[in-house]
């Protein structure tokens, strides 16, 4: 089992859901990162279960206990090792589905590939995993912030209620103002309503976060399988829910001519930018200094509260039980997953370029 990311800035998470508490450890982070201890826990609050109405109840404070790696508050350059103790496990909730598989779980999956699996909120493949990965992406936000490179998501639609305004056309620092993360207040009320609605009726709802990365150099990413654009994919894809994604003008651009897709260079006082961005800041997997923006979408929820049919191991039919603590809408608590594997895939590669590993 793959518990890894990245070449240079490398991750390893550990931990499951109901266990005695979840983790990462960061190696490769160069020496004398200026670490922010509030801003670290500020990103787990963003993340964390039972924040709003719109999200699941379990009670997470996700407190992260710094083990190794940082002194007098900067990074050594040794292994990072990050800590963050389950408090609200209630694994009872789970005991009715020992022996059965939730429809669009990982039950299935899980049982055939290892022969085992731990039925208690999904174990290893639970979202609540995903806390790690934000711990260690505020430290990579940090690395990145000294560079002058910024990271910012948000959500840009739910259900059919999509967001047509580009991101350049709004305020990215509004959109923590609402429980949403929406970065427009009127279609963020529209949002929540839906979303808790959608609660209501004991149901679930997909939605999509917008990404955009701003402040990257020309060169990073690798012409041919490591292609910035590839990794980024990659990246997101392994988040939990996750079904598709785009960068640039993504699913859109195949409606356009060249003639209107292809992004003309010129110079702006002595520096090279392009007159228009439908290429997302990534031209032959190798970014060229624009801005890199692209949306990920992620389905609903597969936890529902109503009943549903299906197999126990055995393969008789049975009935699942809607119960348990579960978000009727994801996207909310994904904003910050997103900006954190983001964050940790633009690390790599700026510390790849240093080095000039590929």
């Amino acid at each position: 089992m793959s518990n890894s990311f990245g070449k240079i800035f490398k991750i390893t998470t550990y931990g499951e859901s109901h266990g005695v508490g979840i983790g990462v450890i960061i190696d490769g982070c160069p020496a004398g990162v200026k670490v922010n201890e509030v801003f670290l826990q500020a990103e787990m609050q963003r993340r964390k279960p039972g924040q709003s109405k719109i999200t699941t109840q379990r009670k997470e404070e996700d407190e992260v206990e710094i083990l190794s790696g940082i002194f007098e508050g900067q990074t050594t350059g040794t292994p990072i090792a990050l800590g963050i103790r389950n408090t609200n496990q209630k694994s009872k909730d789970y005991s009715h589905i020992k022996d059965s598989f939730r429809p669009s779980h990982a039950d299935y999956t899980y049982q055939e590939k290892y022969g085992i699996r731990d039925y208690r909120g999904g174990g290893r493949s639970s979202a609540r995993e995903t806390a790690a990965r934000v711990a260690a992406g505020a430290i990579a936000k940090m690395y990145l912030q000294q560079l002058g490179i910024s990271v910012t998501a948000y959500v840009s639609q739910v259900g059919s209620l999509k967001l047509e305004k580009s991101y350049l056309d709004m305020d990215l620092s509004r959109a923590d103002d609402n429980i949403v993360r929406c970065a427009d207040p009127e279609m963020a009320e529209k949002m929540i309503q839906h979303i808790d609605e959608t609660r209501k009726n004991r149901d679930t709802i997909g939605g999509i976060v917008s990404c955009v990365i701003q402040g990257t150099p020309v060169g990073l990413g690798e012409p041919v399988f490591d292609k910035l654009h590839a990794v980024l994919g990659q990246a997101m894809l392994s988040i939990n829910a996750v079904k598709g994604f785009e960068y640039g003008s993504g699913f859109e651009g195949v409606k356009m001519y060249g003639s209107e897709h292809n992004d003309r260079f010129e110079t702006e006082n002595g520096k090279v930018k392009t007159t228009t961005n439908h290429s997302g800041g990534v031209q032959g997997g190798i970014s060229n200094g624009q801005d890199i923006y692209f949306n990920v979408a992620f389905k609903p929820i597969a936890t529902i509260m109503n009943d549903q049919d299906s197999i126990d191991k055995d393969g008789n039919k049975v009935t699942v039980k809607g119960k348990g603590r579960h978000d009727p809408c994801v996207v909310p608590r994904a904003v910050p997953i997103v900006e954190a594997m983001a964050a940790l895939t633009i690390a790599d590669f700026m510390l790849r370029a240093k080095t000039n590993k590929i």
